[in-house]
Formats: C-alpha cells, sequence, structure tokens
C-alpha cells in the first residue's frame, strides 16, 4: 500500500504543472503558497499578476487535478488570488462584481474560531440595526454549517422572479441563506470551488436592495469563504466575535489579521459569553475568563464594541428561533446587543472602498 503524500509529494507534483505565459513550473515561480495538508486534505493558492486575473482558471484546474492524483490526498482546495500591483502601476477600476444593487453598505460578522456564538451577535446584531431604522439584510454565509434558518424560524425556500431570488423576509429583516434551500440535517459535501460559487450567487443573484446594510454572518475561520468574500464584496468593514477565553482570543486575533491582510477595516471586538449570572444567588460566574476581548481589541488598536453576557434566554429564544432581540425587545439581553449595533451604526459613516485583491507576502 502506497504511503500517503507529504508536503514534498504535493510540491513534486505541483512542479510538473507549466504556466503557459512563461512556459516554467507553478513551483520555479514561486505562485504557489499558503500550502497546507491535514488529514488528507490539501489546500493552497495559486498566486498570478493581476492582468491574468480569470484567464489562469485553467493553471489553478490543473494544479488541483495534478495534486489530487496523489495518494491518500481526500480532497484539493486550490484558491486563485493575485499579486500586488506594482505602485507605479494603475488601479484597475472596481468590477461589476465588486457591487451589489441598492446595497449601501456590507459589513461581516466573523470569528476566528466556531462555537463562540457568532451568529447569534449576528442575527441580534442586525435586529439591532433594524431598530435604530436602518434597512437591514442578512446573509447567512456559512455554507457548511448554516444558522439562520433555526435562528429565526425559517422552514421555507425562497422565491425566484425567474432571473433572480427573492429574499426571505423576516422579523424585518431581508434574509438568505444555503440552509433554506436544503433539509437541517443535510451535509453540504462541497469542494472550495462550489463553495466560492455559491457566495458569489447569493451575493450577487438575490433582490437585496434597498438597504442600508447587509450583515453577512461568515463561517468561522480564514479560509476560502472569507477570501472570496474579501474579493467579491465591498466590505465596510467587520465585527470579530470572541469568548473571554485565551485560546479564542489567539484565534479572534487571526482573524483580524486576515482582514487587516485584506484591507478590510476592523469595526471592533465583541466580547460574547463575557459572564455569566446566577439566576438563583445573583452571583457573577467568569465561566471563561473576563475582559480578555476588551484587553485584546486595546492591544491590536481596534474598537471594543461591548460585552453580551452568558444568558439562557439567549440561548433559548435563538433555538425557538426568535432572537432576544424579538422575544425580549426592552430586556437587558436585547439592551446590550442594541449598544454594540449602535457602535456599529456610527462607524457605518464614511467612505465605501471596492473589494482587494487578495495578497499573500
Amino acid at each position: 500500500m502506497a504511503s500517503p503524500a507529504t508536503r514534498d509529494d504535493i510540491l513534486h507534483a505541483l512542479d510538473q504543472v507549466i504556466d503557459p505565459v512563461s512556459g516554467r513550473s507553478v513551483v520555479q515561480q514561486n505562485m504557489i503558497s499558503g500550502l497546507t495538508l491535514r488529514g488528507g486534505h490539501a489546500g493552497f493558492a495559486l498566486e498570478v499578476p493581476p492582468q491574468q486575473g480569470p484567464a489562469a482558471e485553467p493553471l489553478r484546474a490543473a494544479c488541483e487535478a495534478a495534486v489530487a492524483k496523489l495518494p491518500g490526498v481526500l480532497s484539493v482546495t486550490a484558491v486563485l488570488t493575485a499579486h500586488r500591483p506594482a505602485p507605479a502601476q494603475p488601479q484597475p477600476p472596481p468590477s461589476r462584481s465588486n457591487t451589489i444593487a441598492g446595497v449601501r453598505n456590507i459589513i461581516a460578522v466573523a470569528s476566528g474560531k466556531g462555537g463562540v456564538g457568532k451568529s447569534t451577535v449576528a442575527v441580534n446584531l442586525a435586529l439591532g440595526l433594524a431598530r435604530l431604522g436602518l434597512k437591514v439584510g442578512l446573509l447567512d454565509a456559512d455554507i457548511y454549517g448554516p444558522s439562520l434558518p433555526r435562528l429565526l424560524g425559517i422552514g421555507h425556500k425562497p422565491e425566484s422572479d425567474g432571473k433572480k431570488i427573492r429574499p426571505i423576509e423576516k422579523f424585518g429583516l431581508k434574509t438568505m441563506s444555503i440552509g433554506f434551500l436544503v433539509k437541517e440535517d443535510e451535509a453540504m459535501i462541497w469542494r472550495g470551488p462550489m463553495v466560492q460559487s455559491a457566495l458569489t450567487q447569493m451575493l450577487n443573484d438575490v433582490l437585496w436592495g434597498p438597504l442600508d446594510v447587509l450583515v453577512l454572518d461568515m463561517p468561522p475561520g480564514t479560509g476560502d469563504a472569507q477570501l472570496t468574500i474579501a474579493q467579491r464584496a465591498p466590505l465596510k468593514g467587520a465585527v470579530i466575535v470572541s469568548t473571554p477565553q485565551d485560546i479564542a482570543l489567539i484565534d479572534a486575533k487571526k482573524g483580524i489579521a486576515m482582514f487587516n491582510k485584506t484591507a478590510v477595516p476592523i469595526l471592533g471586538l465583541v466580547e460574547n459569553m463575557s459572564v455569566f449570572v446566577c439566576p438563583d444567588c445573583g452571583h457573577a460566574h467568569h465561566i471563561f475568563g473576563h475582559g480578555g476581548a476588551r484587553e485584546t481589541a486595546e492591544k491590536m488598536g481596534v474598537p471594543f464594541l461591548g460585552e453580551i453576557a452568558l444568558v439562557p434566554l439567549i440561548r433559548e429564544s435563538s433555538d425557538e428561533g426568535e432572537p432576544v432581540m424579538v422575544m425580549r425587545a426592552d430586556g437587558p439581553e436585547a439592551l446590550s446587543f442594541l449598544a454594540v449595533a449602535e457602535k456599529v451604526a456610527s462607524a457605518l459613516q464614511g467612505e465605501t472602498h471596492a473589494a482587494p485583491n487578495i495578497i499573500f507576502e
């Protein structure tokens, strides 16, 4: 039985892939970056000059196919990225894919890891912005683990006008999720390009407008989905969600670093599950620590947006499909989300930049 492929095996296979433009291999030209290999799942970025753009797609596919042939490789994800243009080279105008008709601002709610309550924060933040008088949309960008159907109690499919999809409206929000199209227990076993295509469609082929702000509930991590959205959408900024514990903050820092790398402003950091107050004795218990997110925000020079307590009502309302901003609109839990929404709304004043090229150095 052949031994599983190693990183060196992958590089050797990629060294056989010839760039038709230069006549040299992609390895010889240092076009491969971010190579990972975990449990038989390989991933890497193929860097090309900006002028090559989509024309390099066959080269990307050839790289993916070369690695897929190796023993023990279960899946391959190759992402096409662009080098930074030379300083003297004028920046190309934003492409049509960098704008979404009728949407004034787009923000991402992200986390470096799962399990920190990012989707719950995204939903209640969107509802808070709507309460402030803004027209708000909410896109569930987590293809593998969509949460919006459960969090908003939506169990039906969206309709189409024949060309574009009509978002489902609930609690005053225009919403879209891949979870609206599949059963709750159905797994999305998709490779990277399919995920990128689905995200692009949900951004551009949905009748979002008119909206003051579109909130993107991002998947955890810093992978394909994040790169696709950073490239395809003119993000106004990102809200990072973390719990106070060190392990979560380490990953939150990675999320901040990723958005910095893609020239997306950080609107601020939210500390979720900040404190648990016992309903019987009234004592505060810092189960995951306390103050770590505020301290991290200060060290990294980003705004601190506030603390959200670990409260059973937030979990119960989410499970019932009626977020706490709706179920108990005047309660302390809802007011804490509203305070975060007010800070985010203030940060939305200003110029929106076109989506950048993704750059690896």
